[in-house]
């Protein structure tokens, strides 16, 4: 090719980059205007951060636009989105009730897979029982699998002045229970076992086979992956689950399983962990501070 024709051809490829540059940004723009127009956006996105279901984002968005419109409203802004959806999430939360340990129970298990921190949050809530409700309080381990775990009741069960029996086999069940017969108050520990087995699963139902009042609590760990709960709940259900207790939320910044695990499961909540202090950092769930932790409006601390 000519000089001439390499000069054309230049001067057409620089046209053509100014066009696509100015399209580029003409089509930004109204991106950007699109998203500034929609009340929703911004939290939308949070929610997505969350690990949130898109579905139930949709949902929630939905539901939040209906409940806006029927109030009159016309133009929402972000705050008066943000108040809609938040009122939503806490539908979601509220739908079943949410409670501590009951003043009738007799006996309060924990179940859970291992590592979600059973065996403290245990000791945190004996040691409430012990020291604000003055009760006389019995534990029970059958973790033998893993001896640190006895060891660590044991050693909460020293500093609380709180028997400790431990149970090898289901057999052993009744007798400590015979042992433990002065108690107002029996904390379970059951082993983490691999939730995937089909055996552990069967031999902890068989472990928590009596006829006293009792709560069955399933631990979860709110630094786990979603996917990796809803499994952990679909192998537990079988069995009598009275509430969910969460733990870690001082490990993680994201609390979207919660809510996903609300939205799917309507499962009562209980309790929340925030830390390894022991009595400390532990309190019954509020649906309003998680909706504000979603949200981002507050920080825990």
């Amino acid at each position: 090719a000519s000089k001439e024709e390499q000069q054309e051809l230049l001067s057409e490829i620089r046209e053509m980059k100014t066009l696509i540059a100015k399209l580029t940004i003409e089509a930004n723009v109204e991106a950007n205007a699109a998203n500034t127009a929609d009340p929703f956006h911004t939290i939308e996105e949070r929610l997505a951060e969350q690990e949130g279901w898109p579905s139930l984002i949709h949902n929630l968005r939905a539901l939040a636009a209906e409940q806006g419109a029927a109030g009159g409203g016309t133009e929402l802004d972000e705050a008066a989105a943000r108040s809609l959806i938040k009122s939503q999430l806490r539908k979601i939360l509220e739908q079943a009730p949410i409670s501590g340990i009951q003043e009738r129970s007799r006996i309060v298990r924990f179940v859970g897979p291992t590592g979600v921190g059973k065996t403290t949050t245990i000791a945190k809530l004996a040691a409430e029982q012990v020291l604000k409700h003055h009760k006389k309080i019995g534990f029970i381990t059958s973790d033998t699998y893993r001896i640190a775990a006895i060891d660590q009741l044991k050693t909460y069960g020293s500093i609380l002045n709180v028997p400790v029996e431990v149970v090898f086999s289901p057999d052993e069940m009744q007798a400590a229970f015979t042992k433990l017969s002065d108690r107002d108050l029996i904390f379970m520990d059951t082993a983490g076992r691999n939730y995937r087995e089909e055996s552990s699963i069967s031999e902890l139902e068989r472990l928590l086979d009596d006829d006293h009042l009792s709560e069955t609590y399933l631990v979860l760990s709110l630094a786990a992956k979603y996917s990796d709960i809803r499994e952990i709940v679909g192998n537990f259900t079988r069995f009598k689950i009275d509430k969910v207790l969460w733990t870690k939320l001082d490990e993680t910044t994201s609390y979207g399983a919660i809510l996903n695990l609300q939205s799917e499961f309507a499962l009562p909540m209980s309790y929340i962990t925030n830390g390894q202090n022991v009595p400390d950092d532990i309190a019954v769930l509020e649906p309003n501070m998680i909706a504000d932790l979603l949200l981002g409006e507050d920080a825990h601390e």
